[in-house]
C-alpha cells in the first residue's frame, strides 16, 4: 500500500499510545509469579512491550516476552484484563494481561531468567501483591485474579480500577 504525503503527515500527527502485554502465572497454591527487573526498582510480571511496528499482536507479545524473560514458551490462556494507564512524562499505556495458567514444580525448575533484564523471581500470595506491585499493576493483577476466581469475562480497567 502506498501512502500519500498528506496521509503520512496525518498519521504522524495522531496521538501515541504505548502497548504492553504480560502473563499471569500462578502456583498450585494460587500464588503469583513475579520477576525483579534490573533496569528499574520493584517487581513486575513476565511481559513487556508489544512490537506492534513489526506486526506483533498483544497475545504474541506476551508469549514472546515470557519466553525471553523466564524461558517458558507456552500457549497463553484467555485475556483477563485490559488496563488504560495514564503516565507522567510518557504517553498512556494499554496493558493486556493473559492467563498463563498454573505452573507445577517442573515448570518452576525450568525457569531460566533473562540475565540482561532480570535479577530474580518469586511467588507471592494474592494478599501480598500490593506490597510487591504498588499502584495500577497491583490492582490489575488483583482484578485478573478476581476474574479467574469468579469465572467472569475480561475486565476493563483504567489505572487498575474497574470501569463500570
Amino acid at each position: 500500500m502506498t501512502t500519500t504525503p498528506d496521509f503520512a503527515t496525518y498519521l504522524a500527527s495522531l496521538p501515541r499510545v504505548l502497548a504492553g502485554a504480560a502473563a499471569l502465572f500462578r502456583d498450585e497454591e494460587g500464588r503469583v509469579l513475579l520477576v525483579e527487573p534490573n533496569y528499574r526498582e520493584g517487581w513486575a510480571l513476565p511481559g513487556g512491550t508489544i512490537e506492534s511496528d513489526d506486526g506483533e499482536t498483544p497475545r504474541q507479545g506476551a508469549r514472546r516476552e515470557t519466553a525471553e524473560e523466564i524461558g517458558l514458551d507456552r500457549e497463553l490462556g484467555r485475556l483477563l484484563a485490559v488496563d488504560w494507564v495514564h503516565g507522567t512524562g510518557r504517553p498512556p499505556l494499554v496493558a493486556y494481561l493473559y492467563d498463563g495458567g498454573v505452573l507445577g514444580e517442573d515448570d518452576f525448575k525450568a525457569i531460566r531468567l533473562q540475565e540482561e533484564e532480570l535479577l530474580s523471581w518469586r511467588v507471592v500470595a494474592p494478599q501480598d501483591v500490593p506490597e510487591y506491585l504498588p499502584g495500577a499493576l497491583g490492582r490489575r493483577v488483583l482484578a485478573a485474579l478476581d476474574v479467574l476466581a469468579d469465572g467472569g469475562g475480561t475486565v476493563e480497567l483504567e489505572n487498575g480500577h474497574r470501569v463500570d
